[in-house]
């Protein structure tokens, strides 16, 4: 029997609208996390859901040298990182876009990593689940200039793939680093995240996705209907913006035109203290 610590307190859920009749989650996970979460399986290519942190008014970080992830967002909130956790456990793969992977160098895209105190809960249900006991890390990058001294390049049991432009490729293609690395040309001038979903369900036997940013990343995610859920963090703090102070959006990169724009039906909304955890099936128009 798989024994949780949990972040203190049950989440309270305020609504759920997804009542499908078994439950997915082991009882222990949906004590802590009321309402459940199904993935479900989509044809020629991974089911992805996305996880981000925003403040009041939809900024993602504070874009300061030392306040740059969505730590600072959230004020390290124990259920927003407890969660983050949940999700990763449930990943074939993780995605981030290479501004993210170079600024946090320390970091490892592991379930254990972001939730440590039940990090071997989260792995002991992830093999009972069939999953590889790491995900594979995913870096979109334009032009393949990563710190390959990072943490997440330095365990040899580790897989990386890059997707990248032409001119990416040919500079990363002579890194050196412990992780196995797969350098995946898809464009000249952009990722091809079309192609690169297929390739990670045919090549890869990608079946979840989970897409942790950062903002342009997600935003052509969005754009090219690849993104199914989201799973969004609403903090209460405020984090502004100015003309010397660039603090990205939820969504970065994109543009849409009234009756063109992606939206988002809500499927459940849980609440600690002054935080609100919202999950929504997102929509797409032709």
């Amino acid at each position: 029997m798989i024994q949780l610590q949990g972040p203190g307190t049950p989440f309270q859920l305020l609504f759920n609208g997804e009542m499908p009749a078994e439950p997915s989650l082991p009882a222990a996970f949906r004590q802590i996390y009321p309402g459940d979460w199904h993935l479900p399986a989509v044809a020629n290519r991974p089911y992805t859901y996305s996880n981000f942190a925003q403040g009041r008014d939809g900024r993602i970080s504070y874009n300061e040298p030392n306040a740059f992830s969505g730590g600072e967002v959230t004020d390290f909130n124990a259920h927003d990182r407890w969660l983050m956790g949940l999700l990763r456990m449930r990943a074939d793969a993780i995605m981030s876009g290479d501004a993210t992977v170079n600024l946090e160098t320390s970091h490892l895209w592991t379930a254990d990593f972001i939730c440590p105190y039940d990090g071997a809960a989260f792995n002991a249900q992830r093999q009972a689940e069939g999953f590889a006991p790491t995900p594979i890390l995913v870096i979109v990058s334009l032009e393949g200039k990563l710190n390959f001294d990072g943490a997440c390049f330095q365990q040899a049991e580790d897989h990386i793939i890059l997707a990248t432009t032409q001119r990416g490729a040919a500079y990363a293609r002579g890194a050196q680093c412990k992780a196995k690395l797969d350098v995946l040309e898809l464009g000249a001038d952009g990722v091809d995240l079309q192609r690169l979903s297929a390739l990670l369900y045919d090549d890869y036997g990608v079946r979840n996705l989970l897409c942790e940013g950062g903002a342009r990343t997600f935003g052509a995610m969005l754009d090219a209907a690849l993104i199914d859920e989201e799973f969004v963090t609403l903090c209460p703090n405020f984090i502004g913006r100015s003309n010397e102070k660039f603090r990205p959006s939820y969504c970065e990169g994109v543009a849409w035109l009234p009756g063109k724009a992606p939206y988002s039906q809500p499927y459940s909304l849980h609440r600690v203290g002054d935080f609100l955890f919202m999950r929504t099936h997102c929509c797409y128009q032709e």
